[in-house]
């Protein structure tokens, strides 16, 4: 019995526990390399899988299980746990492998037709409605047999005329052929009632949105609906679950580079807008080694860790900019950067003059947009200095970013114990904008190399490669580097917790792209890039990290 359980690797899916069956007679074998049978657990499904992607379940159970985030993969080791433990108890339980008696579409419709026959007293309306399902056609669709889809069945319904009406339905793994022959017939019905014109009414029991599909138990209830006429098909692969990983939790310990730099730090007192991802990080460095922090979040609950390190808490932007001598701001775009300071309790709204305070901009900028905060902090008496830096989430919080400003060179000095504290070197450029120009020039790189990458291991998948080999070569060559290592291990891990949201990576492409406008210079493979990651963006991969661009590559 172990033998013939197994992992099983689709294409586009994680290992998924499934057992080695014998296919009916009349299933087609597929041509190619040699293949298996196999009934996947917790969703009773089946598919042919090449031995190549096939493993043994109980030698690599532990390892797998490990990685396993999806509450459907949960689910399906579980039934499997169940089937070892008790192969006959969980017969009874009727989730054991099975061949569905309904293979073929004609043979359910068929069924269908006849429940329907049955049941409908033959009145007019009934004989029309028997009439509108005898001209359903039974011209096949293929069907994708994966462990996470669903069974899709499509039949065309002839209208007045010769109209073609579509009706599209979706079933859960069990087939009920009652069920479905009371669908279809009360969707002929509404279509006779309105004169071969089709109601896009959607159901009341409609299908779940893909953000919330990916909660749904492969062996819970799931009702079919008819979707709208208009409904492209496409739309089944580009509204996939959300697949984000879990949020990562902030060490609030000592980095180890901190334990190996000898840091003083300074007397003043500073203020940080913005505790995010990346903000979060940062700040409690600056805790760690002693300095003096009053910290403003959007969101007042993400500033609890650092206020329990030692921060103190202000309401709003004009109260850090009231009690502090240097703020730092770290906010997701330009958009936000503005609003800390010319909006609603903005830094700038407040009463005091800024006699020589310092304002640190840390986000992701582009070079008018920083001009335009510098302007206004000089006009109040201060001091300006943009600092975007290079490093995601990891070297965040290990106090290794790399620093770029720009501006005046005595906020820069003063600011020496605080770089210290956050990364392992910074780099004054000169005037206002040059540390923009600089970030953006260094993220387009990044971008556009991991936009490669998510190609390269998308096709290689295609292709019958296995991704984990790729990365192990690419690893021994010229190419390799920390960045390259870490995505790609996300992508074939499918863990696409935000340690760099996709959404900023856009973000600074799009700035980049404006920046080369301005000055006439033509970037056509960053323009190529900028769209792959917009189309992630539009299928809801915004907060996911930036490797999630793979997954617009294997579509």
């Amino acid at each position: 019995m172990e033998k013939d359980l197994v992992w099983a690797k689709m294409k586009g899916y994680p290992p998924w526990p499934g057992k080695i069956c014998t296919p009916k007679a009349s299933v087609p074998k597929p041509k190619g390399q040699p293949a298996k049978w196999i009934f996947f657990f917790g969703s009773k499904n089946y598919s042919w899988i090449e031995d190549n992607n096939l493993k043994p379940y109980l030698e690599h159970r532990d390892s797998i299980v490990k990685t396993i985030k999806s509450n459907p993969l949960k689910e399906a080791v579980k039934r499997m746990d169940e089937y070892l433990s008790d192969p006959e108890k969980y017969k009874e339980n009727a989730d054991t492998p099975f061949e569905p008696e309904d293979d073929d579409t004609d043979t359910a419709f068929n069924k269908l037709r006849e429940s329907d026959e049955s049941s409908e007293p033959e009145t007019p309306k009934a004989q029309a409605s028997k009439i509108a399902i005898k001209k359903l056609s039974s011209k096949k669709k293929s069907v994708r047999s994966s462990p996470p889809l669903k069974f899709r069945f499509q039949k065309k319904v002839n209208g007045r005329e010769n109209s073609v009406r579509t009706v599209v339905m979706v079933f859960g793994f069990d087939l009920d052929p009652e069920l479905l022959a009371s669908e279809t017939k009360s969707k002929a019905k509404r279509l006779i009632a309105n004169n071969g014109e089709f109601d896009d009414t959607p159901s009341k029991r409609a299908r779940p949105s893909p953000k919330d599909e990916s909660k749904i138990d492969s062996t819970s209830e799931f009702e079919p609906y008819v979707p709208s006429q208009r409904r492209n098909p496409a739309e089944l692969l580009l509204n996939r679950p959300q697949v984000i990983g879990e949020p990562p939790q902030i060490s609030m310990n000592i980095s180890q580079s901190q334990k190996l730099q000898n840091i003083v730090a300074s007397a003043k007192t500073f203020g940080f807008l913005g505790v995010g991802i990346m903000g979060s990080g940062i700040v409690k460095n600056l805790l760690n080694s002693g300095h003096k922090v009053i910290i403003w979040n959007r969101d007042p609950s993400k500033s609890r860790k650092l206020e329990e390190l030692g921060a103190q808490v202000a309401m709003t932007p004009c109260d850090v900019a009231e009690q502090v001598d240097i703020i730092f701001s770290c906010v997701s775009d330009p958009l936000a950067s503005k609003e800390l300071v010319f909006g609603n309790c903005g830094i700038i709204s407040s009463n005091q003059h800024f006699d020589g305070k310092g304002y640190v901009e840390m986000s992701g900028l582009d070079g008018d947009t920083s001009q335009d905060i510098a302007d206004a902090i000089v006009s109040k008496g201060g001091r300006y200095l943009e600092a975007p830096f290079q490093g995601s989430r990891i070297e965040a919080e290990e106090g290794t970013l790399i620093i770029l400003a720009a501006g005046d060179r005595t906020l820069f000095d003063d600011c020496q114990s605080c770089f210290k504290a956050m990364g392992k070197n910074s780099f004054f450029l000169g005037d206002v904008g040059n540390a923009s120009k600089m970030y953006l020039v260094l993220q387009l790189v990044h971008g556009v190399s991991l936009g490669g990458l998510a190609e390269a291991l998308a096709l290689a998948d295609r292709s019958g490669l296995q991704q984990k080999d790729v990365l192990e070569v690419l690893e021994l060559t010229t190419l390799s580097s920390t960045y390259i290592i870490q995505k790609g291990k996300a992508i074939i891990e499918q863990n696409y917790a935000p340690h760099q949201p996709l959404t900023h990576m856009q973000k600074d492409l799009r700035l980049g792209l404006a920046l080369s406008e301005q000055i006439e210079h033509g970037m056509p493979i960053t323009a190529a890039t900028n769209e792959v990651f917009k189309h992630a963006k539009r299928n809801g991969y915004s907060e996911h990290d930036v490797s999630a661009v793979y997954i617009k590559s294997r579509i």
